[in-house]
């Protein structure tokens, strides 16, 4: 299943509702949202339901409602406030093709969406809402101050600083891997997993991936280009961050973005032979060029 051409179907279908607003707020909400990338974390929630037997159907909301809040996040860590980025996916960045109010509007309105999307309609039968409540739950948690929003606050004032391996795992967690981890864990919620050996399995792969993802950035802001990456190589180190391949050098860095997709494929022994998609996913999250 091309879980990539579904979610854009699903989003494309979410941003025709956004009512009758501002049409400046509409198109600032689309260009992001519909601007490409690679689509991970909806893939995710795709790949973890499907294999704990959830339908497609049921997988679509809190798929889409990942995404939207991501883009929301790159959105406003584009603002010159934040990381003062020009480029996102290969175009100007939201504040740059639309300036600034409009872009803090349109990541507002696009984590609204999101949350929206993932209650679902008024009348859902008890079961449906008690999945909706946790995932709801699983969301906030996700983005919140023990989670993205917290990890960026971190990334802001370690600006110029030294930070040790472990602090910096522990902004990295919070900053990238815990909306990845949010993902992984909106699938199983959706299929009805909310605790036992396989949750917990599910969990832990989902720390492993976040953080490899993470490291894997690092990696490709120093060997990459601006044009295979989408965004301008080299930022980190203008903006005198501190990261993986800063720390522990370039070899370090892939050494320590193997080692934690070892880990996350370790994770999913409980989910047997269903969990050889996620298996292809955290190879490809160390292996990916952007």
């Amino acid at each position: 299943m091309d879980y990539r051409k579904r979610i854009e179907c699903v989003l494309e279908g979410t941003l025709s509702q956004t009512g009758s607003g501002s049409t400046r707020l509409v198109e600032a909400m689309r260009y992001s949202a519909l601007g490409g990338g690679k689509r991970l974390r909806p893939t995710l929630v795709y790949t973890v339901g499907v294999a704990l037997g959830a339908s497609l159907e049921s997988l679509d909301d809190p798929a889409a409602a990942v995404e939207l809040v991501h883009v929301y996040s790159l959105i406003h860590d584009d603002l010159p406030a934040m990381d003062n980025d020009d480029l996102r996916r290969g175009r100007p960045s939201c504040h740059k093709a639309f300036g600034e109010a409009s872009a803090i509007l349109a990541g507002d309105a696009l984590q609204a969406l999101a949350f929206e999307r993932l209650a679902g309609p008024a009348n859902q039968l008890p079961e449906e809402a008690v999945h909706r409540l946790a995932m709801v739950r699983l969301l906030a948690a996700g983005i919140g101050t023990s989670g993205m929003a917290g990890g960026q606050a971190f990334d802001l004032e370690s600006v110029g600083r030294k930070l040790d391996v472990s602090a910096l795992q522990q902004m990295h967690r919070l900053k990238t891997g815990a909306l990845i981890e949010t993902s992984v864990l909106l699938g199983a919620a959706a299929a009805g997993v909310l605790s036992g050996p396989k949750w917990h399995a599910l969990h832990e792969f989902g720390a492993a991936i976040g953080l490899a993802f993470q490291i894997q950035d690092d990696i490709l802001d120093v060997t990459g280009t601006t044009d295979a990456i989408g965004k301008i190589a080299g930022a980190d180190a203008a903006h005198d961050k501190p990261t993986y391949t800063s720390l522990m050098g370039l070899k370090g860095a892939k050494a320590a973005a193997e080692a934690q997709r070892a880990r996350a494929c370790a994770a999913l022994t409980p989910l047997g032979t269903a969990g050889k998609g996620l298996e292809a996913l955290a190879g490809f999250v160390i292996g990916r060029a952007n």
